[in-house]
């Protein structure tokens, strides 16, 4: 389960722009979502001419967030954000000073841009300019790299902040002063101060970054960027030894069109098949998280092991229509059910061996959907939960503070706010009087644009569903092969909180065939964690643990 409740990171609106003619630079736009979300899209050249573009949303201080695919032509621009599931549409002006477009990220909200008037002419280098490299300690065994980007202008030195493993970048510095060799960088955003002493050869500056508290950060000189890119060994490269093919399909149900990709073991067939299932949060086919495509590395693996494999982007997301905004966990299992149908169209599928993969709310939408559906011959439930959503909630944010350091006693009273906020938007029926209330409790925790997102959420369709919704319901009628995994350090489904439960239920389900295992070390991601704090997740190389992977396999394959 992806936190919705006080992640606001986790719903940043982002897009990038163009023109026909050249729309390099800086665009500034207001997004309303609720509360007005301050925008600027950064805009460059690569190679060839190519466009790259990452994107701030000011209000969220959250800065240089990916643009993973950009197109121009004939003035119309389309982009692509694969970080937060969104996609943006517009039409550049004729004098190239503006763009009138649409974001669509869940549901479509208008958004116009225009050129940035705020420019730092580069002046003559200065011995730091340039990208900076260190790494902080938070704590846990938790590290964190950063890279500072020192440039002269004619206005002084400028710089920006990178957070590799938090998938940070351009965070803008408010002042850079520089007095001898002592340099000190001022980022008002966060409330952190860099304070360092630049050695005598110009190849390192050791100092003190404070945020809160110092701690201790020594700074070297970065010659090559291509040092910060996050490695993902995992993720296949083409060519396949198997056949993929992109695909769509109809829910009819609710007039939703999925897009999906089906990927055929090589060989003669009929094969047994799995249909994945994406956990919380508007999420693409690879289910693509921090830098990691868990999905696209498990149906690689099924694959290769003789498993056809579909998955799809989530309706509303990517390249499948919908409205996502508006849907609840019940509807997305219908979603499932007709990627369940497709398949039997395959005559490479054997379609008395066509089962469910769930990953987090995945895991609940498996059994929901085999408790009425015998089409479906096998569940494996990826830290799912037998628990309703409101008591998940609360126990994974007790579970994330210890893990990020926060002692037992602030674990629980982090827990006790978190169940107050939820009993209020259970109980309280007056909208405004919601809002009101939730804005006094949540008061603390960011700023009023965030506010209003947190808010949005916390009242939304799907949370109000998955926060009553007792997934023990459906799995008491689970009959069919059942396997269950959660990570030994799973911090958003803890396995002590739900493998009971689930076995509860399995057994009164009267179900003979089911498998629960708690793998040792594995976070709720399944990779081979320290805390399992999802604060290491992107720091993570490592997107599935192979012994998880081996597991899956070797259990569907003798049902």
């Amino acid at each position: 389960m992806k936190r919705v409740t006080f992640a606001a990171a986790l719903v940043l609106f982002a897009f990038c722009a163009a023109h026909a003619q050249d729309i390099a630079g800086d665009w500034e736009g207001t997004l309303h979502a609720g509360a007005d979300l301050h925008l600027v899209l950064h805009i460059s050249k690569g190679d060839g001419g190519s466009l790259k573009a990452t994107l701030d949303s000011v209000d969220q201080a959250a800065y240089g967030i990916a643009v993973s695919s950009i197109t121009l032509k004939d003035s119309k621009l389309s982009l692509g954000v694969e970080l937060v599931h969104g996609t943006y549409e517009g039409t550049v002006a004729s004098d190239g000073g503006s763009i009138a477009g649409t974001w669509t990220q869940g549901q479509p909200l208008p958004l116009d841009f225009k050129r940035s008037t705020k420019e730092h002419k580069p002046a003559k280098p200065s011995d730091i300019d340039g990208a900076w490299m260190g790494t902080i300690e938070l704590g846990g065994g938790i590290k964190v790299r950063v890279v500072f980007h020192i440039v002269n202008t004619e206005n002084g030195l400028t710089a920006t902040l990178d957070s590799p493993d938090q998938g940070m970048k351009g965070l803008p510095a408010t002042k850079v002063t520089r007095d001898g060799a002592t340099v000190k960088v001022d980022i008002e955003k966060i409330g952190g101060t860099f304070e360092g002493q630049v050695a005598a050869d110009s190849n390192s500056i050791v100092g003190t970054f404070t945020q809160g508290g110092p701690t201790p950060l020594v700074l070297h000189r970065l010659k090559d960027e291509s040092e910060i890119e996050l490695r993902r060994p995992q993720n296949p490269t083409k060519p396949y030894p198997y056949h993929g093919e992109d695909v769509t399909y109809d829910n009819k149900i609710q007039n939703v069109t999925l897009a999906a990709t089906l990927t055929i073991p090589q060989g003669k067939g009929p094969f047994p098949a799995v249909v994945l299932i994406t956990g919380s949060g508007p999420q693409d086919r690879d289910e693509s998280l921090l830098g990691h495509k868990p999905f696209l590395v498990l149906s690689d693996y099924l694959t290769r092991h003789g498993i056809a494999v579909l998955r799809a982007d989530d309706r509303g997301t990517a390249k499948s229509t919908g409205n996502f905004a508006t849907a609840t966990t019940a509807d997305f299992a219908t979603d499932t059910e007709a990627g369940i149908n497709y398949l039997k169209t395959r005559p490479e599928v054997d379609t008395h061996k066509i089962g469910l993969i769930g990953h987090s709310e995945g895991g609940i939408i498996a059994p929901m959907i085999a408790a009425r559906n015998p089409d479906v011959a096998f569940i494996v439930m990826m830290a799912g939960s037998g628990v309703p959503g409101d008591e998940i909630l609360v126990a994974q944010v007790e579970a994330i503070a210890e893990s990020s350091g926060k002692t037992h006693d602030e674990a629980v009273k982090a827990g006790a706010k978190q169940r107050e906020i939820l009993t209020l938007v259970k109980t309280e029926k007056d909208p405004a009087k919601l809002e009101k209330d939730l804005k006094e409790k949540l008061a603390d925790e960011g700023m009023e644009a965030q506010l209003g997102i947190e808010i949005k959420a916390l009242t939304s369709p799907w949370f109000r569903y998955f926060m009553s919704y007792d997934p023990a319901t459906a799995l008491r009628k689970v009959t069919c092969p059942v396997l269950v995994l959660n990570g030994e350090k799973d911090k958003q489904v803890p396995p002590a909180q739900n493998l009971p439960a689930i076995r509860k239920a399995l057994e009164q389900a009267g179900n003979k065939h089911f498998e629960i295992d708690e793998l040792p070390s594995l976070n709720h991601l399944f990779q081979t964690a320290k805390t399992g704090s999802p604060s290491e997740y992107a720091q993570i190389e490592e997107t599935i643990a192979p012994v998880a992977l081996d597991k899956m396999s070797t259990w569907i394959l003798k049902q």
